[in-house]
């Protein structure tokens, strides 16, 4: 019996499944099902802990239809790696129940899909817009608002406390001090304001407010061709640019059915580890600046340059690169590029030890971090935490061990997982990875496979220069696939990778044509960031910075 008919017999224990639709397509499970049900059932699964996390929630919009929109519902199981994406349909003016008194991690995810779309989920305790600003009018992901239509932002917010529920955000307390931190501001690593009230330099209350740096990156992949996105992934989190890439090209393949050569899997999987390597130098460099560790940033940000310079003898570029396309990668590797990577691992894995020698076992970093502003794995779970910060707390899921893909299963690795879930364990946790996956490219790099660096398909894959200017069938494959674009089947996918700051995932809607329907991203750092009012609160102004570090917020994915 498969995973699906088994939900389908639980199911049908409990609610009248007569109106369900179970579908498998693209080898995901889906459930469609009225709306009045959506809350019964997701009680229903995380009671008998069928799925423990609710990854994401997203609206789709079909402007033909009578019921508009799709609430899409993505569920995952970390007991067998199984996933579930529930789907709701509703009309224009209607509205759909919160889930954030079942998963408290639902909270922005719902919002997101309010500002968006305009779907209203009723019981939701603070629903207002956070990626569009206060003055924006329209729901930019629906099907009619144009894409080149920008609204400018000329006035900020005052301080305000809208995200306690049952009290009026915006009168402030007169026996603490309201305090804005950023959006300007070097401790909040990118375009981050926190509004707080501060009993002395304790935080009575925090507001988290994004959207700063957000320009709708999902509607801009509406309306380019799938290729031309690539680009545009760079810029999700431009400090791991690689992953992006390869994540969103993964989504496409899967779409399309087709896998891509060794060789191809390979440089894909060591882009990703140095990736992840400098991802967490940044983390653990700029944190360490936080706390007052200048020489650590310093450090290590040599060695991030370091892995620029591989980068850019791969591709000619060093941040935002490019280097995937749908059917493997844009070109081969230089002579002795492996090579070169290996010398890195090398001299990388020396540099390791001596930060870990430098912050982990420093007085005054251990002080600062110890015990500070921990997160439980319950809590972990129910907000929605994947990735460092998640097996910080505890919890060991790692898509690379749970759902392998690229061969990340005939690797030779270990998962490093904390016991406190404090700041130091997420730090421990990042640093162990970065020698984890300095042994993951050194395995590849010895003995990389041979053959070709993407897969031939005339109609996936732009035929080489050589062949375009030197006989006229390159020349009319080029034209045709330039003309006609490339077109995956009507259908959709939920992929994800395992990218440095946790699950990545790619919600991919085809309707056959040459650009995407609907790409939703689920940014593994958005999930996170909506736990900061709670994870400081009653804690000093000082940790709170700390934990901002620690929880290595990228604006680029968490505003899109």
């Amino acid at each position: 019996m498969s995973k699906l008919d088994n939900i389908k017999q639980d199911l049908a224990s409990k609610f009248n499944v007569a109106n369900y639709k179970f579908v498998h397509a693209f080898g995901d499970d889906v459930l469609e099902i009225p709306k009045e049900d959506i809350i019964p059932v997701l009680r229903h699964f995380k009671a008998t802990q069928r799925f423990d996390f609710l990854m994401d929630i997203c609206g789709v919009d079909y402007p033909s239809r009578a019921k508009r929109f799709d609430v899409v519902y993505h569920l995952f199981s970390s007991k067998d790696s199984s996933r579930l994406r529930i789907k709701c349909a509703v009309a224009e003016g209607e509205t759909i129940e919160s889930a954030i008194n079942t998963w408290v991690g639902a909270d922005w995810f719902e919002r997101e899909a309010f500002d968006m779309f305009g779907v209203v989920f009723t019981g939701h305790p603070n629903l207002r817009k956070i990626l569009t600003h206060h003055q924006f009018v329209g729901h930019p992901l629906r099907k009619d608002y144009e894409a080149d239509h920008q609204q400018h932002c000329t006035e900020p917010l005052p301080i305000h406390f809208n995200n306690e529920p049952g009290v009026d955000g915006s009168v402030l307390n007169d026996r603490y001090v309201p305090l804005n931190i950023g959006p300007s501001h070097p401790a909040m690593h990118g375009t981050l304001r926190v509004m707080v009230e501060l009993d002395g330099e304790t935080i009575v209350r925090a507001n988290p407010e994004i959207g700063y740096l957000h320009r709708c990156f999902e509607k801009m992949a509406e309306t380019h061709p799938y290729n031309q996105v690539i680009p545009y992934t760079d810029r999700l989190n431009y400090c791991s640019a690689p992953m992006n890439n390869v994540g969103y090209c993964k989504a496409v393949e899967r779409l399309l059915g087709v896998d891509i050569p060794p060789k191809a899997q390979a440089m894909r999987v060591v882009l990703s580890e140095l990736s992840r390597i400098i991802d967490h130098i940044i983390a653990v460099g700029t944190g360490g600046v936080d706390l007052g560790a200048l020489s650590a940033f310093f450090h290590l940000f040599t060695y991030r340059e370091k892995v620029y310079t591989l980068f850019e003898k791969l591709c000619g570029a060093r941040l935002t690169v490019s280097m995937t396309r749908v059917g493997g990668m844009a070109q081969d590797t230089p002579e002795g590029w492996w090579d070169d990577v290996l010398a890195f691992c090398k001299d990388m894995r020396m540099q390791v030890d001596e930060i870990s020698r430098l912050m982990l076992d420093n007085k005054i970093f251990i002080k600062r971090t110890q015990g500070v502003c921990p997160v439980t794995a319950a809590e972990a779970v129910q907000w929605g935490y994947t990735g460092p910060l998640l097996r910080a707390s505890g919890v060991n899921l790692d898509l690379r061990k749970a759902s392998p893909y690229y061969g990340y299963d005939a690797l030779n690795f270990d998962v490093p997982v904390g016991t406190n879930g404090d700041i130091y364990d997420r730090y421990l946790v990042r640093i162990e990875e970065m020698r984890q996956s300095i042994r993951i490219i050194e395995q590849i790099c010895k003995n990389p496979p041979g053959g070709d660096y993407t897969i031939r398909d005339k109609g996936i894959v732009l035929p080489e220069k050589k062949d375009v200017y030197g006989n006229i069938e390159g020349l009319m494959n080029h034209f045709m696939l330039i003309i006609k674009g490339l077109r995956p089947p009507a259908g959709e996918v939920y992929d994800a990778t395992e990218a440095a700051n946790g699950e990545l995932g790619f919600y991919l809607i085809s309707d056959g044509s040459a650009n995407p329907y609907r790409l939703k991203v689920r940014p593994p750092c958005f999930a996170i960031y909506q736990s900061f009012p709670s994870v400081v609160k009653g804690s000093m102004i000082a940790d709170a910075i700390a934990t901002v570090a620690s929880m290595n917020l990228i604006a680029g994915e968490l505003d899109r």
